[in-house]
């Protein structure tokens, strides 16, 4: 499943319509996995705020970078889901994330929204949504949602 159309974002006003398709891949195809490709500064932590916001999350509301913790958790979902953010941006490898139980979160059934996921490309199932970023001369963003 690919969403039909990429969504082009000029400002965070238009940012829940991305959010929302997002969602709705979840919802739709059963994955819980879900990884953010896009440049530094792209805007991957402002999107997964707003997933986060969108699928209920308790703790949507302190959702911010876990660049210095790795991973956030975020609390249950309205599917009673737990919802995890990870950046995987510090990890120099596969095995570092291999030290915090990475292969666990990821096999648990509970949402993983994972930014920087080639720093453990190895370990992700081969079968997720990937959400593309892609940051234009504009300011404006392209967004692709895929599944693999």
């Amino acid at each position: 499943m690919t969403h039909n159309n990429p969504i082009i974002v000029h400002g965070l006003d238009e940012l829940d319509a991305a959010a929302a398709a997002v969602a709705d891949a979840i919802a739709a195809t059963g994955h819980t996995v879900v990884t953010f490709d896009g440049e530094m500064g792209a805007g991957k932590t402002t999107l997964i705020r707003r997933i986060v916001e969108r699928l209920g999350a308790d703790g949507s509301d302190t959702a911010n970078s876990p660049s210095f913790a790795i991973a956030n958790d975020y609390g249950r979902d309205r599917s009673g889901r737990t919802v995890y953010h990870f950046d995987l941006y510090r990890l120099e490898s596969a095995e570092e994330a291999l030290d915090i139980g990475f292969e666990d979160y990821l096999d648990s059934g509970d949402v993983c929204l994972i930014e920087w996921p080639d720093r453990a490309e190895a370990l992700l199932p081969l079968h997720r949504l990937n959400v593309a970023i892609a940051l234009q001369p504009d300011h404006s963003r392209i967004i692709n949602v895929e599944e693999l």
